[in-house]
């Protein structure tokens, strides 16, 4: 089915659904979700998120769940649904237990700590990285050569560990760099003599 083909199939205003947006996003004990005008927030034990709900999407917050609905069946209300709903699920989760991501460093002399408010990183090259910690953001390094980062937003968590990453990412025939806890390196052999 070509691209124009499925879209047609979708903008008919006809029945497509959402199959994340449909289900209600529950409220765990502990936080609070108000939303004022077209803002969304939750407050957490861990702190406070807020999200802007577009104008194609409305949200309710229904005793320990939140409903979110579209505006209409027009093909943009039904893109931001399921988008909108997910957005809510993290930043109620975020608020409540956090986000977490580890990463392993690996290479001789590669070393981590965290001196002050910045991560001061040994990757190979002629002088240190410091990465100054954003606010928001807490990194921890249980020993040199592990990283935690941690911090209530999601997106935020993702983007600081993929900027770490991105030093000095894992090369594929001695694995030599810094990766995620669960990432899998797909190795090659090296030259044969």
């Amino acid at each position: 089915m070509s691209a124009a083909k499925s879209f047609a199939a979708y903008s008919d205003g006809g029945t497509a659904m959402s199959r994340v947006g449909k289900y209600p996003v529950e409220i765990p004990a502990g936080v609070q979700v108000a939303i004022i005008g077209r803002r969304l927030t939750a407050k957490g034990k861990l702190g406070e998120l807020g999200l802007d709900l577009t104008d194609h999407i409305d949200a309710a917050v229904e005793g320990d769940v939140v409903r979110v609905t579209p505006r209409g069946n027009a093909a943009p209300a039904r893109m931001m649904w399921g988008t909108t709903r997910s957005l809510v699920a993290s930043m109620v989760q975020g608020v409540s237990v956090g986000f977490t991501k580890s990463m392993e460093i690996t290479g001789t002399g590669f070393r981590a700590s965290v001196q002050g408010s910045n991560l001061v990183i040994n990757l190979g090259f002629s002088h240190d990285v410091v990465y100054p910690v954003p606010a928001g953001i807490k990194i921890t390094c249980e020993k040199p050569t592990a990283i935690k980062v941690e911090g209530v937003d999601k997106r935020l968590v993702g983007q600081v560990a993929a900027e770490i990453r991105a030093w000095r990412p894992p090369e594929p025939y001695k694995g030599k760099g810094v990766k995620y806890d669960n990432e899998v390196i797909l190795r090659k052999e090296g030259k044969k003599k």
